[in-house]
C-alpha cells in the first residue's frame, strides 16, 4: 500500500503561495537533499492543476538546473484535475472524475509513496478526505504578508502528530506531521 506525502514551503505567517518569490534565500544543501530524496524515491509526483501547469511550462525547457529538470521530466506524474483535457508534459497521467476515490484506489496499489510539492488545494482536499499520510512543512523565517495560506478557512478541526523535526543553520525548520490515526 502506497502513501501520499506532501511537502510545502511555508512562511511564519502561514503563506504557501508563490514560494519562488520568498524561499530561495533559505535554500541550502541540506534542504536540497531532503527535496531530492523525496523526488528520487517517490513512485510518482502527484500534482494539482495549477502546479502542473506551472511546472509543465517551466521544467521541460529548463537548462540551468538540468539535474532537477531531468528528474522531474522523467518522473511519472499524476495530475488531479477535472478541468484539464490533455497533458503535454511527458510521463503525465490525468486523474479526473471522482479524484479522491481514484487516489484512494492508487494508494492501494503496490509501491512506496506518491510525493507532492505545492498543490495546496489538493493538499487541503486530501487532508479533508483522510487520504494524506504525511505533511512535511519547510518553515522559513520570513513573514510574507500576503498570499494563500495552507489553512485559510478551516472548517473542521484536524489533529496532526509531529513525528520528526529538524532545524537548519539558516533558521528554517522541517516539521513532519502525520494526521491522527495514520
Amino acid at each position: 500500500m502506497r502513501k501520499i506525502v506532501a511537502g510545502l514551503f511555508i512562511s511564519l505567517d502561514g503563506v504557501v503561495e508563490a514560494p519562488d518569490q520568498w524561499q530561495m534565500p533559505y535554500m541550502n544543501d541540506e534542504i536540497g537533499e531532503f527535496i531530492d530524496w523525496h523526488l528520487v524515491n517517490a513512485d510518482a509526483l502527484l500534482l494539482g492543476r495549477k502546479t502542473y501547469q506551472e511546472f509543465a511550462s517551466f521544467w521541460p525547457n529548463e537548462t540551468e538546473m538540468s539535474d532537477m529538470a531531468d528528474l522531474l521530466n522523467g518522473k511519472p506524474k499524476l495530475v488531479a484535475s477535472n478541468t484539464l483535457d490533455t497533458l503535454d508534459w511527458q510521463n503525465s497521467t490525468l486523474v479526473s472524475g471522482n479524484v479522491m476515490e481514484k487516489l484512494a484506489e492508487l494508494k492501494q496499489e503496490p509501491g512506496d509513496f506518491l510525493t507532492m510539492t505545492g498543490s495546496v488545494t489538493l493538499v487541503r482536499s486530501l487532508l479533508a478526505a483522510d487520504l494524506l499520510d504525511e505533511l512535511h512543512l519547510l518553515l522559513h523565517p520570513v513573514v510574507v504578508g500576503k498570499g494563500a495560506r495552507l489553512f485559510e478557512h478551516p472548517s473542521d478541526q484536524r489533529h496532526l502528530n509531529l513525528f520528526e523535526s529538524k532545524t537548519y543553520d539558516n533558521g528554517s525548520i522541517l516539521l513532519s506531521y502525520r494526521p491522527s490515526g495514520h
